[in-house]
């Protein structure tokens, strides 16, 4: 229609470049990442009537700015109970400065303490977690929290659901958060009433509406299970059948996760609230005091280390996820190791990367070997070359696809999550993830990462040297767009 109009009318016209020029200085004076910037002037100046109007669906937000307005009044809300105890982080300070910087950061940013007192389990692949979750869901006595991008009818969620249609019987909170893009293929539509039928409270985040705008692209993207406030779990595994390989979809299906029992289950605990008083509307802000893990948790905490559960939001400016890989990376000392299924990175962290690679950092990134979108994994191909002439090495993981999102380093620090290397989860999405200082499960992290290497094709620069033109011309046109992607 707006094309149409630039035809019949030159004020239109007009009207619009002059628009379109507004938008171009305004787009750079804005304070993000300035690869938006240059994909953004790149589209409006390019294809002045549709990539205008495209940034003006996609760009800005009136929506995106209440939700935000929404989620800064539970934060103010809820502040005596994210307060840090300074004894902890004092302790981190004593053990390393630069660790209690980082904790530091991600709690006065995120919103959320770091803890002691928590015991840990690692999963190197979703098999290995299923069983355990079931058990672990067995024991709900009194409320079962859980938020996921995907679920897909199957083996894996049949089980699940089973637990809780029969612990809401049982008189059992049960409250489920699903996202409305993630299970729009997997889910019937209005699923969220087939669950309050069950008993079970469910609220879909963001649900999928044929209309135009940027909250669409700001998708739930966190997998976070909590049981009676001291058990949680969360990584990179869905409720679907292929992240247990039950299902074949791109060969084996290589993920991690982490269960985390004592007093850091709290911080996932409160981001569940924080969502779910948001995707609910109640006016009231939940009673976080109702869910303290002390008063369903009878016995002492126990386990070695340091955790930090955190959630990040596309909403308010701050990019914690990235400062936090950031972090890990500009601070390494011996080695950094790396699991993401996309490589789809920004300047910063390519010359974290890289730099830390110069200065005699081991620095290994696995990627699938077998992908699940292929122009995606055409486009993580395009930083290959980049990376290999400064030193890091990177791996494919040939049986399948490798969705695991995990950094290791030093023996000493790690986090496990959500958390993709690319665009959309560090600056799109709300994801979430555990920071974990000086615990055994960072061992269990690096022995994962060594031993999957056995099943790892080393990149070459060869193979990248050799790579046909056109394909080095496409994967050119990508990373122009790869922002939008």
């Amino acid at each position: 229609l707006a094309w149409r109009l630039t035809e019949y009318s030159r004020y239109f016209s007009a009207a619009m470049s002059l628009l379109g020029l507004i938008s171009v200085f305004a787009i750079a004076n804005k304070r993000i990442n300035p690869s938006f910037k240059l994909t953004w002037t790149l589209v409006i100046t390019t294809i002045p009537i549709f990539g205008l109007i495209l940034y003006l669906v996609f760009g800005q937000s009136r929506i995106a700015s209440a939700m935000q307005k929404r989620f800064d009044v539970i934060f103010a809300g809820s502040r005596e109970f994210r307060r840090q105890n300074q004894n902890v982080l004092e302790e981190i300070r004593q053990e390393d400065p630069s660790m209690a910087v980082q904790a530091a950061y991600i709690g006065q940013f995120a919103g959320y303490p770091v803890w002691k007192h928590t015991e840990a389990q690692y999963f190197p692949v979703g098999d290995d977690m299923f069983p355990v979750l079931v058990e672990e869901l067995k024991k709900a006595k009194h409320f079962i929290f859980l938020e996921y991008f995907i679920i897909h009818d199957g083996i894996m969620w049949q089980q699940i659901l089973e637990i809780l249609e029969e612990k809401a019987a049982k008189g059992v909170d049960v409250r489920l958060i699903y996202d409305g893009f993630g299970c729009l293929t997997t889910l019937p539509n209005k699923y969220f009433r087939t669950m309050r039928e069950k008993g079970i409270q469910c609220y879909v985040f963001n649900r999928f509406r044929p209309i135009l705008n940027i909250i669409q692209n700001n998708r739930d993207h966190r997998k976070i299970c909590v049981i009676d406030g001291h058990t949680g779990f969360t990584g990179g595994v869905n409720f679907a059948d292929e992240y247990i390989n039950q299902k074949n979809r791109f060969g084996h299906w290589k993920d991690t996760a982490v269960m985390l029992k004592g007093e850091a289950v709290w911080n996932m605990t409160m981001i569940f609230l924080d969502m779910w008083t948001v995707v609910s509307g109640e006016k009231e802000l939940a009673h976080y005091d109702e869910f303290l893990p002390h008063r369903y948790y009878p016995k002492a905490f126990s386990g070695d280390g340091y955790f930090l559960p955190f959630a990040d939001s596309p909403l308010d400016q701050e990019i914690v996820s990235e400062n936090t890989y950031l972090n890990i990376i500009n601070r390494a000392k011996k080695y950094v190791y790396i699991c993401t299924p996309y490589l789809v990175v920004d300047n910063e962290i390519i010359t974290a990367l890289c730099l830390a690679a110069k200065g005699v950092i081991d620095v290994r990134i696995m990627i699938p070997g077998i992908p699940d979108k292929k122009m995606v994994f055409l486009l993580s191909q395009s930083y290959y070359q980049q990376l290999l002439e400064a030193g890091v090495k990177i791996y494919e993981y040939q049986p399948g696809f490798l969705h695991a999102k995990s950094f290791v380093c030093d023996d000493e620090v790690g986090v496990v999550g959500t958390i993709n290397l690319d665009y959309r989860s560090l600056y799109l999405h709300f994801e979430d993830g555990v920071w974990i200082y000086k615990s055994p499960v960072i061992h269990a992290m690096r022995n994962d990462f060594e031993q999957t290497l056995e099943f790892c094709k080393s990149v070459s620069l060869e193979f990248c040297r050799k790579r046909p033109v056109i394909v080095r011309i496409f994967q050119n046109i990508l990373r122009l767009v790869a922002p939008l992607l």
